[in-house]
């Protein structure tokens, strides 16, 4: 839409406020929101804000950012908010200079960049994320606790499943805002859901994991309940992933498919493989962004510990599901909805695209469960570890020229020093296991 038919539809829709939003590095939903009066200046990308204020943007002498709406992002929030007041819609934004040239530290521009490296190759990346997540009951003063309101297993129905309406208020909050929500379910461990919307193109996909995000947030918190993102939130169940399903297009046709392959996979689809496995302890930093990501890559409870790749098990890093045509795709396991999708996504497609440039061959697809393997077994397959913590996470990302190219220096700068000094937090407190372990005993 050009300007003037966005605001001609926004007084159509009774719009009266505007949330012109943004994520900051780590992912969380930033927004500034102006009145009506100020619609025409916003559109035209003049709202300015002060970036020392966000997480990785800039420093303090160097503040003021221009917020630049992209005006196909419109979308109208579906709840009643402001007392009958008018309705509050919202624009999804890029980040620039006061001189109006693009921020480097924007993670939606950091993807833009990506993306435009692969459409120069001929490639569109498709993207369809599973995100899971916990709902959890609040205590009497309105905090977040980690007390289940459920004791539903995977698939189960009301009355065991006691997030059905919640998660029925997800979906359609969702389809109000224009997603494609193709299926909703209980998950794995008790008070643990999933909604799954319809693949798209790269940045519109990051953009809904966000808008997503915000939804279920929203939703929970109308029900009485506090939603999670947190990765791990309680020890011995499963914890939350973001499975990312992946293929590449060019133009209608799906090149991950090629139906003289004895498997219906392509040589690009493998070699995009290939460079996945290559580089993923290097952009596990980013797809497994907290301290708590690496307590649910542990074996036993369905996340990928070891870096390999199978058409039929779900115990390795990637899996092919069984469609093939259009529908032809891998599923990379490893993220979880914590990460921020801007930069997850950024850094899945920079790997694939150098393992398509290189032509990088995967190792033999693993038919048997990972986790049963022994050590000897997994070195005769070639199948490597991911990080054990985030520390060792970020060395890795630190020695992978691919990853770090993706992302740039102002990101990576900021992005590696929130989370050493995320780390060096952790390691210095004195933590209730060790407690137990040793008061005692020593």
């Amino acid at each position: 839409m050009t300007k003037d038919e966005l605001l001609s539809r926004m007084e159509k829709d009774r719009v009266h406020f505007m949330r012109m939003q943004f994520t900051d590095l780590m992912g969380t939903v930033k927004n500034v929101e102006v009145p009506q009066s100020q619609f025409e200046k916003a559109l035209s990308g003049d709202v300015m804000f002060d970036g020392s204020s966000i997480e990785g943007f800039c420093r303090i002498e160097e503040s003021d950012m221009l917020l630049v709406p992209d005006l196909d992002t419109y979308s109208v929030y579906p709840w009643p908010e402001n007392g009958g007041r008018g309705c509050v819609a919202r624009l999804i934004c890029d980040i620039s200079n006061p001189d109006g040239t693009p921020f480097p530290g924007c993670p939606r521009r950091t993807l833009r960049k990506t993306v435009e490296k692969a459409a120069g190759m001929g490639f569109t990346l498709m993207a369809g994320p599973e995100a899971e997540f916990f709902l959890f009951q609040k205590s009497p003063e309105g905090k977040a606790t980690t007390e289940t309101h459920d004791g539903a297993g995977y698939f189960d129905l009301t009355p065991v499943d006691k997030g059905e309406d919640a998660r029925r208020d997800i979906v359609v909050a969702l389809e109000f805002m224009g997603f494609e929500v193709e299926a909703a379910h209980h998950e794995v461990a008790p008070g643990q859901h999933e909604v799954d919307f319809r693949y798209t193109e790269a940045v519109r996909c990051a953009d809904n994991v966000s808008t997503f995000k915000f939804v279920v947030r929203r939703v929970a918190d109308m029900h009485g309940l506090h939603a999670t993102f947190m990765p791990k939130p309680i020890r011995g169940i499963n914890g939350s992933g973001m499975h990312v399903h992946q293929s590449l297009f060019r133009g209608e046709e799906n090149v991950f498919h090629d139906p003289k392959a004895a498997n219906g996979l392509s040589d690009t689809a493998r070699w995009y493989i290939g460079g996945i496995l290559e580089h993923a302890r290097g952009f596990a930093a980013v797809t497994n962004p907290l301290v708590n990501s690496y307590k649910r890559l542990v074996p036993g409870y369905e996340a990928p510990t070891h870096i390999a790749w199978s058409e039929r098990n779900r115990s390795p890093l990637v899996r092919i599901p069984a469609r093939r045509g259009r529908g032809t795709r891998c599923e990379v396991r490893m993220p979880d909805p914590a990460c921020n999708p801007y930069l997850a996504l950024t850094v899945m497609l920079a790997a694939g695209l150098d393992g398509i440039e290189r032509r990088v061959e995967p190792p033999p697809a693993v038919v048997q469960n990972v986790y049963e393997m022994t050590p000897a077994e997994r070195r005769r397959h070639r199948i490597g570890e991911l990080p054990y913590d985030l520390n060792e996470a970020v060395a890795a990302l630190l020695k992978d020229e691919v990853v770090l190219d993706a992302l740039g220096d102002h990101v990576v700068g900021r992005y590696v020093e929130a989370k050493r000094e995320e780390w060096r937090e952790y390691i210095a407190q004195v933590h209730g296991w060790e407690v137990e372990r040793y008061l005692s005993a020593y």
